[in-house]
């Protein structure tokens, strides 16, 4: 059964996330954009792959202390969710709802915050 059809994005805390950004764009050649981030777009299926800093007193990984998160796409939030559930995975109680899509999340088994997102249907974020 495929649960993942990619990934969403990858996020990265840092102590000086201006720094960092601009050793991605020095050394890496990302467009970083005002946003902070880069978005990569591919067609295959169509969609985005977020690159993007966050400061390292950011609570949006919590209560992961890793350093980053992957987001990965997903066809069907809820149903990925609730099979997460039943496996016995720790999983958060709610979903966020915007313009971007729907968002869950799951701890993996070393306690990194995983996220979970649902593309709106027939538009990519970017």
């Amino acid at each position: 059964m495929t649960r993942v059809t990619g990934i969403g994005g990858i996020f990265i805390r840092a102590r000086d996330p201006d720094a960092l950004r601009a050793w991605y764009r020095e050394h890496l050649g990302l467009d970083i954009q005002d946003w902070g981030g880069v978005t990569f777009r591919w067609t295959e299926p169509e969609g985005v792959t977020v690159w993007s800093v966050f400061p390292a007193s950011s609570r949006y990984f919590d209560p992961s202390i890793a350093p980053f998160m992957v987001n990965y796409r997903v066809e069907n939030l809820a149903k990925v969710l609730a099979e997460l559930r039943a496996e016995g995975c720790a999983v958060e109680d709610r979903i966020e709802e915007s313009a971007h899509g729907r968002f869950g999340w799951v701890l993996d088994l070393e306690g990194n915050k995983v996220e979970l997102w649902e593309p709106p249907p027939g538009r990519f974020p970017g």
